[in-house]
């Protein structure tokens, strides 16, 4: 009788002959360290860190890290294949980075699963975000407007706004709010949520709203798409590379395997409140 290896192993696992045991033996295969990860997140550390100091950097990678791995972990719970993050360096701009995605494939993954994944990621980048834009906020200093010659203009969404007059209460006439590092982190942290959240496409809103509506959420998609151009038109002309950028890739959302299959009711109360927090974080003027 020859010694053949089983038929049969798990994912994950690998087989070895072990010549003194005279027997197949089933091992955990080994993944490879994630080097491109690594380096991307290391460089994307340097390029934020000359952006805007460590307290910076360290306060927008915690809230972009909280995102991604809120995607990742929710797709990994559903058995869906995905990758850890790839941080965007983009050195030599006000934010110093681009972000950070992760990859997944989610061709055989549920309505309900996508939509999971969708909300998580917001979600728990928005947990943190809060935190550290309140600490900024307090650390941040009230001025008179035209202190600093040269100075960016920052707009603000409801949410950064609401906390702002929480810590400093209504700014006096003719005064501004200075911000510090940490505040700045929060601000962009904010202001990459909510374009996660533009309900169009495979973006965040976009899981999400094709888990409420299923496939009537192209009809719902498009009529943003154009509410979202006219804004650009009317109030800020660099929001049209952003439309220009969801036509590129599609505002639909694929098909899903089960796409008669609605939510839960639970689901639906949070599908409805991460849409919401889309107008609480969005800022129709980023920079005056």
């Amino acid at each position: 009788m020859s010694n053949l290896p089983p038929s049969y192993r798990s994912a994950g696992e690998t087989m070895e002959f072990d010549p003194v045991e005279g027997a197949w033996i089933v091992r955990p295969q080994r993944k490879p360290f994630p080097t491109l990860h690594a380096l991307l997140f290391v460089l994307t550390v340097g390029s934020t860190i000359l952006a805007g100091g460590f307290a910076y950097s360290f306060s927008l990678l915690g809230i972009l890290l909280a995102h991604e791995m809120g995607h990742y972990l929710t797709a990994r719970r559903h058995g869906i294949p995905s990758t850890l993050p790839y941080f965007l360096p983009l050195p030599s701009t006000i934010f110093g980075t681009m972000g950070a995605v992760i990859k997944m494939d989610g061709r055989n993954a549920t309505r309900r699963q996508l939509f999971d994944v969708g909300v998580a990621g917001p979600l728990a980048g928005v947990v943190v975000a809060i935190p550290i834009t309140w600490v900024g906020i307090r650390l941040s200093s009230v001025v008179g407007e035209g202190s600093f010659a040269g100075a960016l203009s920052l707009g603000d969404s409801i949410l950064f706004s609401a906390l702002q007059r929480l810590v400093h209460g209504p700014l006096p006439e003719g005064q501004t709010l200075l911000l510090h590092p940490m505040a700045f982190a929060g601000w962009a942290g904010l202001y990459v949520t909510a374009l996660n959240l533009v309900p169009v496409g495979q973006l965040d809103g976009g899981h999400v709203l094709y888990g409420l509506f299923g496939p009537r959420a192209a009809r719902i998609s498009l009529v943003a798409l154009v509410a979202f151009a006219l804004l650009a038109i009317s109030t800020y002309r660099y929001w049209l590379v952003f439309v220009f950028l969801i036509l590129f890739f599609g505002y639909r959302h694929p098909p899903m395997l089960d796409e008669e299959v609605g939510l839960d009711s639970p689901r639906r109360w949070i599908g409805a409140a991460t849409l919401a927090l889309f107008l609480l974080v969005f800022t129709p003027i980023p920079i005056r």
